[in-house]
């Protein structure tokens, strides 16, 4: 069974007027790629791009496509309406839904919603104040699969100069991770990497949204992927002590009990079995 939107880790940005890297997207080992109509598209080209993922589209299998997601230029742009009309045509062929970009309104979602059909996952990116201060509305918006973050455009709207580490970024990457979890969706994705030539950066902030409550993170390069995997699956050793954490609360019968010298009772049970989770996913993209 292919992982879903709300249960992948990594999601692969593509331009789409260069639909001839999807296919190798595809076979990065992203679990969702991501085809841009926006940011990576220039003014001239968004007519071409809108075209050339519908042609590229013809040319994937069923299971490529439910992997697909389309970024769509962002209501108030003259090219919102028309990439709403397309997705409309592409969602019949099995993509897996749309990437709502500078979302501030719910309001947004359901037009995206009503205009491509109720069988698409939506994930809105919260990239400026206003976004942030929706983000309960966001994420509790019919077929909202994940918010995500977009912390670059989020700084240049609030007037932030960040330090390398980000660490200004914290309380409102905790604000996503809280909202998110307050509507009862998947754990939010966190933002790209911007450099790409650098794994021990990606590994950082990887671990760092990983740490936070992030479920996933943006990939703008396929050297990403793997880096970003290594960072949210957990290892060997974390899985063997899943497994004993729950096999020594099913000896105990339940309730509380000590392991290794320390105290095992609900919330630890519950940790464990969230790492076994992330643990049988791995293994499913792997499979």
């Amino acid at each position: 069974m292919a992982i879903t939107v709300t249960e992948a880790c990594s999601f692969l940005f593509v331009p789409a007027t260069y639909p001839e890297r999807l296919p190798k997207a595809l076979a990065s080992g992203a679990d969702m790629v991501i085809a841009d109509w926006e940011d990576a598209v220039a003014p001239a080209d968004k007519e071409r791009a809108r075209s050339a993922l519908a042609d590229a589209v013809k040319g994937l299998g069923a299971a490529q496509r439910a992997r697909l997601l389309v970024r769509v230029n962002a209501e108030g742009t003259p090219w919102f309406d028309q990439d709403l009309a397309m997705l409309a045509q592409l969602l019949p062929q099995g993509i897996a839904g749309a990437v709502i970009p500078k979302a501030e309104r719910a309001q947004t979602l359901q037009t995206v919603a009503q205009a491509i059909g109720p069988r698409a996952a939506l994930v809105p990116i919260i990239e400026s104040v206003a976004g942030l201060a929706a983000a309960d509305a966001l994420a509790a918006a019919p077929q909202v699969a994940r918010l995500a973050f977009g912390h670059i455009d989020f700084q240049v709207d609030a007037g932030m100069a960040c330090a390398e580490d980000e660490s200004e970024l914290l309380p409102i990457r905790m604000a996503v991770v809280l909202a998110a979890r307050r509507a009862g969706i998947a754990a939010p994705i966190d933002g790209v990497t911007v450099d790409t030539q650098n794994p021990e950066r990606m590994r950082h902030d990887a671990d760092r949204a990983r740490r936070m409550g992030f479920g996933a993170k943006l990939c703008i390069h396929p050297a990403q992927v793997a880096v970003l995997h290594a960072a949210f699956d957990p290892g060997d050793a974390a899985v063997a002590q899943a497994r004993r954490v729950q096999q020594a609360l099913q000896d105990a019968g339940g309730g509380v009990c000590v392991l290794d010298g320390r105290m095992v009772d609900a919330p630890v049970l519950l940790q464990a079995r969230q790492t076994l989770a992330r643990h049988a996913r791995a293994l499913q993209r792997q499979a």
